[in-house]
């Protein structure tokens, strides 16, 4: 059996079966690649909420306070994320990570309380 299939850079040229193994493979990388930033955007999403409520913040703080967090401890974001979500929900975190998050809190706070925009 025969299968023919065109490039899409090269629209003239047909591609051979290892072509279309490798575009096959190099698909399912950028799927799962995707899969994978869908799962980090909710976790980083829900953590938001949760800094919003025990904040008592606009989330737009929220992610600044993760941000900051995560700048200071020298930890990716989305493990920050996590580890917020499970203090969250009665864990706990370091005290390097609880008092980074209370500063960035303090700091958020106090840029609200004199009226300046947080940046």
């Amino acid at each position: 059996m025969v299968f023919f299939a065109m490039s899409r850079r090269h629209p003239l040229q047909l591609l051979s079966t290892t072509d279309l193994v490798l575009e096959h493979e190099r698909l399912h990388e950028e799927i799962d690649q995707l899969q994978r930033a869908l799962t980090s955007h909710a976790v980083i999403d829900q953590a938001i909420g949760a800094v919003v409520a025990f904040g008592r913040i606009p989330p737009d703080d929220a992610w600044r306070v993760l941000r900051e967090v995560s700048q200071h401890t020298n930890t990716k974001v989305r493990t920050v994320a996590e580890h917020v979500l499970k203090f969250a929900q009665g864990g706990a975190l370091s005290d390097t990570e609880l008092e980074e998050l209370r500063r960035a809190l303090d700091r958020c706070s106090a840029h609200v309380s004199t009226g300046r925009a947080h940046s």
